[in-house]
């Protein structure tokens, strides 16, 4: 069945975007083609906004319209306590649980040789310049445990031996192999209270 050209070229953009299958991006583009008018034109908006407007905090590196991320600009958050995470969605599921009220840091990725990940590619030296600027206290890796997650946080835990700082890790509350994003709130909160300190 020949489509429309505009149509198949929208399809095709919607394809684009993390699991979005033909048969998706189909609907998608269909529901946004039967809506009105103004529907279409919010969407792109808010699409275009977001890419112009957003940047990453210079502080943790959590997406933000201002220099700093909300969160870290936040007096009543606790700046003695740094959970590190590797993106931005492990933050904002840990965020959804309300449990966590300091603040975080984010790696951008975590180390995996196959991927051609090294620890230059990632935020590490910004952490350790936080934690020699800063009144730090305690750093909490909360990293997926899977095998780049795990390799990460020995990483991690060994550089931070010569700090004299607190460093624990969220507890087994999350299984192997499984992704904060998709943990519910109650898990999360129980791994964040129950972490166990690394030496």
């Amino acid at each position: 069945m020949q489509i429309v050209k505009s149509l198949e070229i929208l399809i095709d953009e919607l394809t684009k975007l993390p699991g979005i299958g033909r048969k998706s991006a189909q609907r998608l583009a269909l529901f946004i083609l039967n809506s009105d008018i103004t529907y279409a034109q919010s969407l792109s908006q808010a699409i275009i906004e977001v890419k112009t407007k957003t940047k990453f905090c210079k502080v943790c590196f959590n997406l933000s319209e201002d220099d700093i991320c909300p969160i870290c600009s936040n007096d009543k958050r606790d700046h003695s306590t740094v959970c590190v995470v590797e993106n931005i969605s492990d933050l904002l599921a840990i965020e959804k649980s309300s449990y966590y009220r300091g603040v975080y840091h984010i790696l951008g990725g975590v180390l995996s040789p196959i991927k051609g990940i090294s620890a230059e590619k990632l935020k590490i030296k910004e952490l350790l310049q936080r934690i020699e600027n800063g009144n730090i206290v305690e750093i909490i890796l909360a990293l997926n445990p899977n095998t780049e997650g795990e390799t990460t946080i020995l990483y991690l835990a060994e550089l931070l031996k010569t700090y004299n700082i607190k460093v624990t890790r969220i507890a087994r509350g999350i299984s192997v192999g499984m992704s904060l994003e998709f943990a519910d709130s109650a898990t999360i909160t129980n791994a964040v209270n129950s972490r166990i300190e690394i030496k």
